[in-house]
């Protein structure tokens, strides 16, 4: 068993678990910052501080064991500032972040983004791709974001870089990468009702036999 603290209070719970298999096995019900349990929604961002020791640590609930003496606060839910806009109408050019989150240019480059990301994204590098339009870069860098937010809670500049970053991955999408005409095909396809067998008959197979056809899936390269 090892003690832990969750929003202050002490728990003795027993070591191998995760942070949110400790918060339930202490009585918490967890209705909200719970989501796919598996590291890919990002709800369950969560800061720690190890007794006796300075520096503050970010990560996911789901991922992450508990350790002794470990004062645990959950963040759930950051304030990240999305900005509204039509992306059919707006251009993958150099003006469109200056308009839309001029605060990039005030990344002072002190890191803490990238040093506290939950997936050990390079942060500070896709905001620096942004900032000069390269916008497929920025892209590819920022892909495996599960936009959990603890990066913009770290930030001296404000800067909500999870928002930046879809920006950045809409804008690549829509105006840079080549038109997946395949896809295009099929969704017509599935409109017109070409589908609906198959789609039938995928719904109709157990959990366990969906998760092997994905896992098993040809991927494309």
């Amino acid at each position: 068993m090892v003690n832990v603290y969750l929003m202050g209070k002490k728990y003795e719970v027993p070591e191998g678990l995760t942070i949110m298999g400790a918060m339930e096995y202490a009585g918490y019900q967890l209705v909200r910052g719970c989501g796919c349990r598996n590291g890919f929604c990002g709800a369950c961002s969560t800061i720690y501080r190890i007794k006796g020791e300075r520096e503050l640590h970010a990560c996911l609930a789901c991922q992450t064991t508990v350790e002794n003496d470990m004062y645990i606060a959950t963040l759930p839910f950051f304030p990240l500032e999305k900005q509204v806009y039509d992306i059919n109408e707006i251009k993958p050019d150099a003006q469109v972040m200056m308009q839309l989150y001029p605060e990039i240019y005030s990344c002072i480059g002190c890191n803490a983004c990238t040093k506290s990301c939950t997936q050990g994204l390079n942060v500070m590098q896709y905001i620096a791709y942004a900032q000069r339009g390269d916008f497929a870069a920025c892209a590819e860098e920022s892909f495996d974001c599960v936009m959990c937010g603890v990066c913009s809670s770290r930030c001296p500049a404000g800067i909500s870089h999870p928002q930046v970053a879809e920006l950045a991955r809409r804008l690549n999408g829509k105006y840079l990468m080549p038109e997946a005409k395949h896809l295009t095909e099929r969704v017509k396809e599935i409109e017109d009702g070409l589908m609906e067998k198959e789609i039938e008959a995928i719904m109709a197979k157990p959990i366990s036999e969906l998760k092997e056809l994905y896992n098993h899936r040809d991927i494309e390269k």
